[in-house]
């Protein structure tokens, strides 16, 4: 590495580090303040406050390093412009660009970087960071008695203290109300003065009363709810009495982060390639049943209808249909395949209890004739008594024949005529199409009752309802996917804004000439906020599917880079555009420009 370029990037890394944390704490106080009334009075301690800030800050690199990549840049050129050490630089023969490309060179490494920031980093610190947030809202506040009014943040039980000594565990007059038995304030304990102190890590509060007594009403002896009178009224006093409370409700408990991880924030490109991938097809599918319903709804209209399902849903149904064949060859292969098995094992067990019986049989009784069972003789006589004779069966068919109606006969010897011939396939109509043509008919006809109307109106709202439904589930299924493909966008759009904001910056700063936090800042900004508000608008119209979100997301790159690469031109040719001479210089050119077109038009008129 030469002395130059040894002094360009370290010349660099200080105000790029210096804006970056700068950007960050900025972000990070802006993102927070959102947040402060679900912090503030939770006791969390410094640990947990500590992970959440720093996840947030983890959060927020996306979009401080472009900014800080901006302004460093910025800040960097304008200080050698200011100091004359880039026109020495100049000077030696050293291009503006050949100046330029050791940041370059930083900077697409740090694009490199900030990709794998916002496709691993990012998405994990967002679900601690958020997950973490969750568990904070759920936590109860901290334990905090105030004078003069009852506090019920612990569980079953109303406390109010009259006062509170400086030391914080000394109360006096105490009122503790009991609610454990779910029957009102039939219970209560009135105190002079007590002891307030928690032990076992804040898992438990003691209380220590003196000088007390405690009031209830026992119902137990009622023998029905209405039965009031039979209640008993108890009172006993004390000299000293103890409660120990639970306070594990004020803990932070940590909920499983599984649950929170389809959020879009938390997903890298793959995860969210694989949302989008099922996200279109629970589109497309949508889609094919709303064509699938189509002839059910409008049974009578789309008989002759000519609207064709669009190519890429059939391409998507012959798929999805060989999908199903596959899945289904596969089950049906793996079901034989546990059938042979069983079948086998069966067979198995057959031929080893044959085995054993053979093994078992004496000889003697081998020798011994078969003797025939009982089953045999039954089938034999079940034949026999079965048998009817020919000239009986003769007139049993025939009475059949008389009784039968004679088309049916009649069809009967057609279809015996026809066996041999080929097979025709004869188009059949609908088998409600008589049906529907009268219902049509009968919908003009005056003479009808108001049920056919009724019923007439009850299907076309039916099918108004399905149609609603359809696509109000299509417009939420392709939401969701917009919004997956959005962040998948930004990923790649906020790495390569790094490259993009540093064509902006050095060039700029190269062109003003001025070093420090003024003009840099302010330049910085302005072009930031064109950043940002392009980047917002094209989400937004994104989301509401008027654009892709390809067009929408790299929309702020594509109009901000030909800005800087007219910047870039401009400072190789050491242009002067903030600069009051350049204008008045470029006003002067003008106005010879049009007084020259004037003389030459009316030179032209007199001749």
């Amino acid at each position: 590495m030469k002395k130059i370029d040894k002094l360009i990037i370290s010349s660099f890394l200080g105000p790029f580090l210096l804006t970056f944390l700068v950007v960050v704490f900025i972000l990070l106080t802006q993102h927070m303040l959102k947040y402060f009334d679900d912090i503030v009075g939770k006791d969390l301690g410094i640990e947990v406050l500590g992970q959440l800030l720093f996840y947030f800050a983890v959060f927020m690199t996306p979009i401080a390093m472009p900014l800080a990549v901006l302004l460093s840049s910025l800040m960097t050129f304008g200080n050698l412009g200011e100091h004359f050490e880039l026109t020495a630089i100049k000077s030696a023969g050293i291009s503006l660009l050949r100046a330029l490309l050791p940041i370059f060179i930083f900077v697409l490494g740090l694009t490199v970087f900030a990709y794998y920031s916002n496709n691993y980093f990012v998405p994990k610190a967002a679900l601690e960071a958020y997950s973490l947030l969750y568990d904070i809202k759920q936590k109860k506040p901290a334990l905090d008695l105030k004078q003069g009014a009852f506090y019920n943040g612990i569980p079953d039980f109303s406390i109010k203290v009259d006062e509170k000594f400086d030391d914080g565990t000394t109360l006096k007059d105490i009122i503790i109300y009991d609610h454990r038995n779910l029957t009102g304030n039939k219970k209560v304990t009135i105190a002079d003065s007590g002891k307030m102190y928690t032990f076992y890590n804040d898992r438990y509060l003691k209380l220590e009363l003196y000088d007390g007594n405690t009031y209830g009403e026992d119902d137990k002896a009622a023998s029905s709810a209405n039965d009031k009178r039979k209640e008993t009224f108890y009172r006993s006093s004390f000299n000293k009495s103890e409660f120990i409370l639970d306070l594990s409700s004020f803990g932070l408990n940590r909920t499983d982060q599984s649950l929170f991880e389809g959020n879009r924030i938390m997903r890298n490109l793959s995860q969210l390639t694989n949302d989008v991938d099922s996200s279109e097809r629970e589109v497309k599918s949508k889609k094919i049943e709303v064509f699938e319903q189509m002839p059910v709804a409008f049974y009578y209209h789309m008989r002759d209808d000519t609207i064709a399902m669009p190519q890429d849903l059939v391409e998507f149904k012959h798929y999805q249909d060989s999908i199903e064949v596959i899945e289904d060859s596969i089950r049906r292969a793996e079901d034989a395949r546990k059938m042979d098995s069983i079948k086998r094992s069966k067979e198995e067990n057959d031929l080893k209890i044959t085995k054993k019986g053979d093994l078992g049989v004496d000889k003697k009784d081998k020798k011994k004739p078969n003797r025939p069972t009982a089953k045999p003789v039954r089938a034999e006589k079940k034949k026999t008594t079965s048998k009817v004779p020919n000239a009986e069966r003769i007139k049993q068919v025939k009475k059949k024949v008389i009784a039968q109606d004679p088309d049916d006969i009649k069809l009967r010897d057609e279809r015996d005529r026809r066996i041999d011939r080929p097979r025709v396939e004869k188009k059949i109509e609908p088998r409600d199409t008589m049906t529907t043509e009268y219902l049509v008919d009968s919908l003009f006809n005056t003479a009808e009752t108001e049920n056919s109307l009724q019923t007439s109106l009850n299907l076309v709202r039916q099918t108004k309802s399905k149609i609603r439904s359809f696509n109000n589930r299509i417009e939420r299924l392709t939401y969701e996917k917009n919004v997956y493909d959005i962040q998948w966008h930004k990923i790649l759009a906020n790495s390569a804004a790094c490259i993009i904001m540093f064509l902006i910056g050095a060039p700029l700063g190269a062109i003003i000439k001025r070093g420090g936090l003024g003009i840099p800042v302010l330049v910085s900004i302005i072009f930031f906020i064109i950043f940002y508000v392009l980047t917002m608008m094209g989400e937004k119209y994104a989301k509401q599917d008027l654009i892709e979100p390809v067009y929408a997301i790299w929309s702020a790159n594509i109009i901000l880079l030909p800005i800087g690469l007219i910047f870039l031109r401009q400072a190789r040719n050491d242009a002067r555009i903030f600069e009051a001479d350049f204008y008045k210089v470029l006003i002067d050119k003008i106005r010879r420009w049009i007084g020259k077109k004037r003389n030459n038009n009316n030179k032209e008129g007199q001749e």
